[in-house]
């Protein structure tokens, strides 16, 4: 069962609190740590994006198409919407040979507020591009031309494309693919379901690939990891946790989230990999979260623990900039 990881107090009063269930794992499988329950099983929303890009890699998508370390970080990315995640869509499109107008993942607001301001200022439409998941889709349409295979219903889990997503999922998580439930994520395609444990092996397995067993996949998981490390930016955006964290951390630590506040970390020096759930799905939690836990285990310095806090501070402040109260770990 989950345990109270996060207090939100006011006046020295706790206010709010955030349940959690946290899984730490070495690139063998070995449990280092839990919180809660470590075994939950949960899904794994865009923190498994990392290993749905695995197909395309593997049959020589780089090669093929001449894509760049950036775009395959684009194609794991949960990006703001922001002008470079834009012109790396239709970059991508354009080397496979189709346009903006395949993609199914929807029309959204970019995450980046000053680009939705921007737009809602310009009388302009939220486009498919500004979607945080054209990265994925876009990998997913390279991956349909690859395979000669109809770009319709490419989000369907029947899909040739889906179905090697899957099983790449599965496989990366050690897990049988029929152990590994799937849903719809928000961006129309198949979600899967597995235990937190799992999802932070696979990551221990992605920053560690020589210690990963992945055969003759190794060197195909390490473009991946290097390609997220090299271009942080490109993974999240500005002002985003996943990217701070990695440039703080100058790409020893590794990051990913999910929606509803499902979090993958990764150190790459240790082969260790970090999943956190947020009980109740609150965004607000991730920061402070994946701070204390890289904190109680001694995976980042005094230094980039300091600088995390100047970014994500700890300190509550109400509108007129009071200090009100404060976010408290109990770990």
């Amino acid at each position: 069962m989950s345990e109270v990881l996060l207090h939100y107090t006011r006046g020295g009063k706790v206010e709010s609190q955030h349940r959690a269930d946290i899984a730490v794992v070495d690139a063998k499988g070995k449990n280092i740590w839990e919180f809660g329950d470590g075994s939950r099983s949960m899904f794994w929303r865009s923190a498994a994006k990392p290993f749905q890009v695995l197909p395309l890699i593997e049959r020589g998508g780089i090669e093929l198409f001449g894509l760049s370390n950036e775009e395959v970080a684009f194609m794991v990315s949960s990006h703001s919407g922001e002008a470079q995640h834009v012109e790396l869509a239709h970059r991508i499109l354009g080397k496979v040979d189709l346009t903006i107008d395949a993609l199914a993942c929807g029309a959204a607001k970019p995450m980046n507020s000053k680009v939705a301001k921007e737009l809602t200022i310009q009388k302009q439409p939220y486009q498919v591009v500004h979607n945080a998941c054209s990265g994925k889709h876009s990998g997913m349409l390279a991956l349909a031309q690859m395979l000669k295979v109809a770009i319709e219903g490419y989000t369907e889990l029947e899909h040739p494309v889906q179905q090697l997503m899957y099983q790449a999922v599965a496989d990366s998580a050690n897990l049988p693919k029929n152990d590994i439930d799937t849903g719809i994520d928000g961006c129309g395609v198949p979600v899967f379901y597995l235990p937190i444990y799992n999802m932070a092996w696979a990551y221990a397995r992605l920053v560690k690939p020589e210690e990963g067993n992945w055969g003759a996949r190794e060197n195909y998981v390490r473009v991946i990891r290097d390609s997220m490390l090299a271009y942080p930016q490109v993974v999240a955006g500005s002002k985003r946790f996943d990217t701070v964290l990695m440039e703080i951390t100058k790409g020893r630590i590794l990051a990913k989230i999910g929606t509803e506040a499902i979090y993958c970390l990764g150190s790459v020096p240790d082969g260790i990999g970090i999943t956190f759930k947020i009980d109740d799905g609150s965004y607000r939690a991730v920061a402070p979260a994946g701070i204390a836990i890289l904190k109680k285990l001694d995976l980042i310095s005094t230094s980039e623990h300091q600088a995390l806090l100047e970014q994500f501070s700890h300190t509550l402040k109400n509108h007129r900039g009071d200090v009100i109260g404060t976010v408290e770990s109990t770990i």
